[in-house]
């Protein structure tokens, strides 16, 4: 039976074992390789295999920076950070601007659209993913983004400011803005069906 210590280590244990022996490593990038592929994929237009480039990179950059990880703060957040700075570098490094594509699941998709003070009440109906769908690829990216981050990935405005490296406050704003802008698109798409 394989020995699963490290399910009931912290991130900051794991990375404090991995500093001392390389194959602990392993261990945080397996706690964290799917959840990682999925953002990678839900914000930004790339195929699996270079979503998994992309990853694998990620990893490699945040190995060789295990060191200078502060133990303090949340390890999570600065991985996200770096897997989102490597999104940007690898649409740089192929002179490509970054095409968006999301793809959420309908149970998802009802999690995202609410707001916590005035829940938005729409139609179930087969094509409920394809509008949500096709009105996430039609914000600007960083609302995208902040919408992803806050509801798909569940991280708080502190971790989506540490890996977009943005204020707290300007992330408030972002995720308002982004809110309204999805709600008013998701009204006016349904009133034109």
């Amino acid at each position: 039976m394989v020995d699963r210590f490290w399910l009931k280590k912290t991130d900051q244990e794991l990375v404090a074992l991995s500093i001392k022996n390389a194959d602990n490593y392993l261990f945080l990038m397996q706690r964290y390789e799917k959840q990682l592929l999925s953002y990678i994929q839900n914000i930004a237009l790339v195929t699996k295999e270079d979503a998994e480039d992309i990853l694998q990179e990620s990893f490699i950059k945040a190995y060789r920076n295990l060191n200078d990880f502060d133990l303090n703060l949340k390890f999570s957040s600065w991985l996200f950070r770096i897997v989102h700075n490597e999104t940007i570098s690898h649409f740089r490094r192929f002179k490509n601007k970054p095409q968006f594509k999301t793809t959420f699941k309908s149970d998802e998709l009802i999690k995202l659209i609410q707001d916590e003070k005035d829940p938005l009440k729409i139609v179930i109906g087969k094509n409920e993913a394809e509008i949500i769908n096709q009105v996430l690829d039609g914000l600007k990216p960083i609302y995208r983004e902040v919408l992803i981050l806050k509801y798909f990935d569940d991280k708080g405005y502190a971790e989506i400011s540490d890996i977009l490296q943005k204020p707290q406050n300007t992330i408030g704003t972002l995720l308002h803005r982004a809110r309204k802008i999805f709600k008013d698109k998701i009204i006016q798409l349904k009133i034109n069906l």
